[in-house]
């Protein structure tokens, strides 16, 4: 049996929807982030981050974790490959070859990419207008200039990362560019990018995994 800890509005959003996509069954424990909840936590609070039963699953104390089979795990774009490897069918890599591109995309993403979306994210959404810094979203914006560029060209060809198909590689890679989604002077300097974009979120799956993110409470 599958587990899968989190909630729907947390990284494991990535996690839900290749699931969704290869027909994956799980078991959903709901874990909140702690920021989420007042300080200090009220003893009545809902299973999160820093209570003492998820830390004795994951010291980490970081949503998603996954069990399977003895194996515990986090990260969402390290659990989404595993995932897709062992269950994902089509969605997985059918060689060495492919797995070694759906690894470089899933780091690309972690490393040049989701910082900088982050950012944008944060600042032009997420925080309070009062704590929004203009100044953090003109510097993710001039540094994710040239990642676009790369992606542009990559999906070009098939409208998708690896192999000619709809893989574990658009989602990890989707989910962090869609960070980016309020800076939108980025998408307009690159519209393949922004049409394989809107492609990924067009998908039923994914449909679906937002809808049960927007009906879950934001607190």
């Amino acid at each position: 049996m599958i587990t899968i800890y989190g909630v729907y509005r947390s990284r494991a959003l990535r996690n839900f929807w290749l699931c969704e996509e290869a027909g994956i069954s799980f078991r959903h424990v709901p874990v909140i982030q702690t920021f989420r909840l007042p300080d200090p936590p009220p003893a009545d609070a809902p299973l999160h981050t820093r209570s003492a039963a998820f830390l004795a699953i994951n010291p980490n104390g970081q949503v998603p974790t996954l069990e399977e089979d003895g194996l515990v795990m986090g990260e969402s774009l390290a659990i989404n490959l595993h995932l897709a490897r062992r269950h994902g069918g089509a969605l997985g890599p059918r060689d060495a070859r492919e797995d070694g591109l759906m690894t470089q995309w899933t780091l690309w993403a972690a490393t040049e990419v989701e910082p900088r979306s982050h950012a944008i994210l944060m600042n032009r959404v997420q925080l309070p207008p009062a704590q929004r810094e203009e100044t953090k979203v003109a510097a993710a914006v001039a540094a994710l200039r040239h990642p676009f560029a790369v992606l542009e060209a990559a999906v070009a060809d098939s409208g998708h990362l690896v192999g000619g198909r709809f893989t574990v590689a658009d989602i990890n890679v989707a989910e962090v560019l869609r960070y980016a989604l309020p800076a939108s002077e980025l998408f307009e300097a690159a519209p393949r990018a922004k049409a394989w974009l809107a492609a990924c979120q067009a998908r039923p799956a994914y449909r679906k995994i937002v809808a049960r993110r927007d009906e879950e409470p934001a607190l």
